[in-house]
């Protein structure tokens, strides 16, 4: 009896291990192709890729991704406002005031849309714009972080 016990168990685990080599070579060779893929699955998120670009300071590289996103899954606030913020970085003061008026269009108490605009309005020396856009944050989120940055920028440009 225990003689057939054991058979039984040694038999178990001979398949289970069986089973994890075939499941697992199947796995393996799945994220091998994931990664190896033009799939656009496969592909990193370009959001997330924008933003790490963005973090580099690498403006100039995230507009492009940015541009795609929205032309390939549409306009929203938090593309339009990176987008924004990319073209401010990279001097085009113009632009980036239209990518944020279109994120704020979309979504008006947007954070981060209404800390940038403001410290573009304080770039272009336009202080009551940027108290304006200050208020706003306050309205939405109290003292947050967004706020306090705006704040400070303005306090420094006085």
């Amino acid at each position: 009896m225990t003689r057939n016990i054991i058979t039984g168990f040694a038999t178990g685990i001979a398949g289970f291990a069986a089973v994890l080599l075939i499941t697992g070579s199947a796995l393996f060779g799945q994220a091998w192709a994931m990664g190896s893929s033009d799939d656009d699955n496969a592909q990193p998120d370009p959001y997330k890729k924008a933003k790490e670009l963005i973090d580099d300071e690498e403006y100039s590289d995230a507009i492009p991704i940015l541009q795609k996103l929205i032309k390939d899954k549409g306009a929203y606030a938090d593309a339009l406002n990176l987008l924004g913020y990319s073209y401010r970085k990279s001097g085009d003061q113009k632009t980036a005031l239209d990518y944020y008026n279109q994120a704020l269009a979309m979504e008006p108490d947007h954070l981060g849309a209404n800390e940038y605009l403001g410290e573009l309005y304080v770039e272009m020396k336009m202080p009551a714009e940027a108290k304006e856009r200050l208020a706003v944050l306050k309205k939405a989120c109290g003292s947050c972080e967004e706020a306090k940055e705006l704040e400070a920028k303005i306090v420094a440009s006085n």
